[in-house]
């Protein structure tokens, strides 16, 4: 067996774990400096597409640059393979919070070619058979240089006449140069408040108004990990007190999750009493950070080098973070210490929109949400469990000899409020299952009901 196989086979049983933390990454391909700086040199059209898999059909939910035409093209054939013969095999390795099951239906779209290069290794072209309305027909993807012809082509095109005038610099007057500054230093900030992602070309989180007035605000969270969320929760929230919003519906489908002091504080605005976001944490070692960067064959030396220098300054401050009750060590996060809401919180009704890529962090705040009884919960289940999981710090190790790394957890973190339902999410109020055909008609099913039920009570 060859360490792709090992892979794959210890990928099936580590999944039973129940911790969708949990995960393991094939060997990786070891280039050589000068491979290195070749390779980072291209670019691979392939990874503009984002796919979704609804209907036992995969298909592409969104595309960046020259692709838009693609969008909702149904995948029929991934070279000769079929995706749905793919997507069967990687739901076996897939792991994920306790019995859970929707997590593996929604990520498995999500990170489809991320499961597809870890299957096949790295390669340079890749052809997809795809299917839009009536027509079928044939994409061929190839790694290329990033300054590849096209440019040049283009240029070829030009006139001398438009050529001049394209490397004709423009002088600017001393005051359109400091408007001009001004105004890039206020969209820095603007891109910082609210996490902009380069790549994407899109924001971590965004506020819109629904409807005709202000009554009805949609607050998108794509993860709780970019960006400056407090400058962009206080200006919100702001926003809304000053409009009188009476209703906030708060997108989490397919946030992955991210930082516990995010979502602490933006619960502070969404309560209007004294709270504790989590338990404190269970660990293992009064230094789980110190002994897992120390322990990881997959720390650099640099990094083990400064740790071994600061270690009775990061081991003294780990230890005061630490306290053991009835023989049980615990980890005080900041989050899991009392909090007050915020002057401002929102009083009015809230709505959650969840599926099964809600996870980590995003599933933390919907389990706190969901015991207070402070929101209606609108869609599937939740990836991540209600009663938590194990994450925290995390450590990687490389195996020795098939070189699979694995990535595990080293905390139990869990929301204050438990449910009986041991190994399983948080569960919708009004279960709604997007189709295909929802996407062919640019229909949101979740938030239309929301939008009707709105308008019922109203």
């Amino acid at each position: 067996m060859d360490s792709w196989a090992f892979y794959k086979e210890l990928s099936v049983v580590t999944k039973y774990v129940g911790q969708g933390h949990l995960s393991l990454s094939p060997p990786s391909i070891k280039l050589t400096k000068k491979e290195r700086k070749a390779f980072n040199k291209t670019k691979f059209d392939i990874d503009n597409l984002d796919f979704e898999y609804l209907d036992e059909k995969l298909f592409i939910v969104n595309a960046r640059g020259n692709d838009s035409v693609l969008i909702n093209a149904e995948v029929l054939k991934i070279e000769d393979e079929k995706p749905q013969d793919l997507i069967s095999n990687y739901k076996k390795i897939i792991a994920s919070d306790g019995y859970n099951t929707t997590f593996h239906n929604r990520i498995v779209g999500t990170r489809f070619m991320r499961y597809y290069t870890n299957d096949k290794g790295l390669f340079d072209s890749i052809t997809l058979t795809l299917r839009n309305t009536d027509s079928t027909f044939v994409k061929v993807y190839n790694r290329v240089l990033k300054n590849d012809s096209t440019a040049s082509k283009n240029d070829a095109l030009k006139s001398d006449a438009l050529k001049s005038i394209d490397q004709k610099k423009v002088k600017l007057t001393k005051a359109e140069r400091k408007a001009k500054k001004i105004e890039s230093k206020a969209k820095k900030k603007h891109n910082q408040k609210y996490g902009y992602i380069v790549s994407r070309n899109e924001y971590t989180r965004n506020l819109n108004f629904v409807g005709k007035d202000s009554t009805v605000a949609l607050l998108k969270i794509r993860g709780f990990s970019n960006g400056n969320y407090e400058a962009f929760y206080d200006e919100n929230f702001k926003i809304m007190d000053s409009l009188k919003t009476e209703t906030l519906i708060i997108d989490l489908r397919n946030n992955f999750g991210g930082s516990l002091n995010d979502i602490a504080y933006l619960y502070s605005y969404l309560t209007d009493k004294n709270f504790t976001m989590i338990n404190p944490s269970e660990v293992h070692s009064r230094t789980p950070l110190l002994k897992s960067t120390m322990s990881s064959n997959t720390t650099p030396n640099l990094v083990k080098g400064v740790f071994v220098l600061g270690a009775p300054i990061f081991a003294a401050i780990e230890v005061l973070k630490t306290e053991k009750k009835e023989g049980v060590l615990y980890y005080k996060l900041k989050p899991s210490k009392e909090q007050v809401p915020k002057p401002l919180n929102f009083k009015g009704e809230i709505y959650v929109l969840i599926n099964g890529n809600s996870f980590s962090a995003s599933a933390v705040l919907s389990a706190k949400l969901h015991g207070e009884e402070r929101a209606t919960f609108v869609g599937e289940e939740t990836g991540g469990a209600y009663n938590g999981t194990v994450a925290g710090f995390s450590e990687y190790y490389e195996l020795p000899n098939s070189k699979v790394q694995a990535k595990f957890g080293l905390m139990y973190i869990d929301a204050t409020i438990k449910t009986m339902s041991d190994g399983y999410g948080v569960k919708p109020d009004v279960e709604i299952l997007p189709t295909y055909k929802d996407r062919l008609n640019n229909v949101d099913p979740e938030l239309e009901w929301i939008l009707e039920n709105i308008a019922q009570n109203k």
